[in-house]
């Protein structure tokens, strides 16, 4: 029976939760929010000897970080060259450069410190699904490849192979990349960052940031923590009208479902080489397996406004139109989450004042992002150095999206009449 809960959840290993604060305490840095950045932030300065205390409203991977599909992947949703147009050449190219690398800081902290993810780094498909997306598929490819990655375009018999489909003749296979449970990592995250010396409280929300004698006091509803720092890594989760934090992108919301574990030959043809994958739909739908052989779908858009049934129908598409060897899929789990979004798909940094920082709008590569980003506030805690961080920093003015509750509606609206066109098969 189909329950909305996250898969990751259930399968991701337990582990002991963190206090609530309730005494006044004092610390070099002040983290906000106990997911990729503000756990990386944590573990990269601890490994340095400074003092930290990080904040989360909930529990560690409530937020996007526990309920995001897993994929390790790199870049950004724009192309190196139009990074380079956005950004000028020399902050495009480094853009792009720390993000190739981001994977491997992923996987390197999961091998480094024994973190039970499962995690696999057999890199990720983007598949084109028409004539269109198998021209951008060779745009990103001999973008890549003249940077020297290591890509390969899958065509013909090994494209079918390795994506488990002839629904698909074309796609980009970025070897740098994989999956993970998120909230198996983000929780491991946690654990190796308190036994570094970080002190974790949960259920304990922010209510207010004032700057007095040089030092910052973040309140909360029952004590305050005292810092010389404070890093804000809250982005499309962040709660209370004490940062203006959530002007800077709108939020679009995204669902995931994954089937009862599968068996057999006809199960293994999907994803054989355990990638994780997404098409290149306007409105993705993405594709991996988990370490139960669960087939786990997912796509942009909430749940506001429709039937039950909707993404079901949705998925039984999806499923059938590429995989149609597969029996129909007993759906096991959905759920839905929340990332910040940019229309240029550029994550902006900020630090809108002294001794506070904050970056937001990962546009959907938050495990990579954000556990990049946390390791990049750190390096500039520490060694005061702007060239730490790999984009400009942006003010505040420069970074508010203008009407984003509009922009967030009109979002949700397309992607409703996308979806109702596949189930409809007026959308193939």
């Amino acid at each position: 029976m189909l329950q909305e809960k996250c898969l990751w959840s259930v399968t991701a290993p337990t582990i002991d939760h963190y206090d609530e604060l309730t005494s006044d305490t004092e610390t070099s840095v002040c983290i906000i929010g106990g997911g990729f950045t503000g756990l990386s932030a944590a573990i990269h300065l601890a490994e340095k000897g400074v003092a930290v205390v990080l904040l989360e409203s909930q529990t560690i991977g409530s937020g996007g970080s526990g309920k995001s599909v897993g994929l390790v992947n790199s870049g950004t949703w724009a192309r190196p060259d139009d990074l380079n147009v956005a950004l000028g050449e020399t902050d495009g190219e480094r853009l792009t450069e720390a993000l190739g690398q981001a994977p491997d800081l992923v996987f390197d902290l999961i091998k480094r410190y024994g973190i039970d993810a499962h995690a696999t780094q057999n890199g990720n498909i983007h598949m084109a699904h028409n004539a269109k997306g198998e021209a951008d598929v060779d745009i990103r490819y001999e973008q890549l490849r003249r940077r020297g990655v290591n890509v390969e375009v899958l065509t013909g018999s090994r494209c079918h192979e390795y994506c488990g489909t002839t629904s698909i003749n074309k796609a980009l296979l970025d070897l740098r990349t994989g999956t993970l449970n998120p909230l198996a990592y983000v929780n491991g995250l946690a654990e190796v960052a308190v036994k570094l010396g970080v002190i974790i409280y949960e259920h304990s929300a922010v209510d207010t940031l004032e700057k007095s004698d040089g030092q910052w006091y973040v309140k909360t509803p029952k004590a305050n923590v005292k810092a010389e720092r404070v890093i804000i890594a809250t982005n499309a989760y962040t709660e209370g009208e004490w940062t203006e934090v959530t002007k800077t992108f709108y939020p679009v919301s995204y669902y995931q479902i994954a089937s009862e574990p599968l068996s057999g030959e006809l199960a293994d043809r999907i994803l054989p080489h355990r990638n994780g994958a997404w098409d290149t739909r306007l409105a993705l739908s993405s594709f991996r397996r988990d370490k139960d052989d669960r087939l786990l779908l997912g796509t942009v858009g909430g749940k506001a406004c429709k039937p039950k049934a909707f993404y079901q129908s949705w998925a039984n598409y999806v499923q059938k139109s590429y995989f149609p060897y597969l029996p129909k899929c007993n759906w096991q789990y959905e759920w839905y989450g929340n990332f910040g979004f940019t229309q240029d798909h550029i994550f902006r940094v900020l630090e809108p004042d002294e001794g506070i920082l904050t970056a937001t709008a990962y546009n959907g590569r938050g495990i990579t992002t954000g556990t990049l980003m946390g390791k990049c506030f750190a390096d500039y805690i520490l060694t005061g150095n702007r060239d730490s961080i790999p984009l400009p920093f942006k003010t505040l003015e420069e970074s508010k999206v203008a009407l984003p509750g509009m922009k967030s509606g009109f979002t949700e609206l397309g992607l409703t009449l996308y979806h109702m066109g596949q189930c409809l098969r007026i959308i193939r």
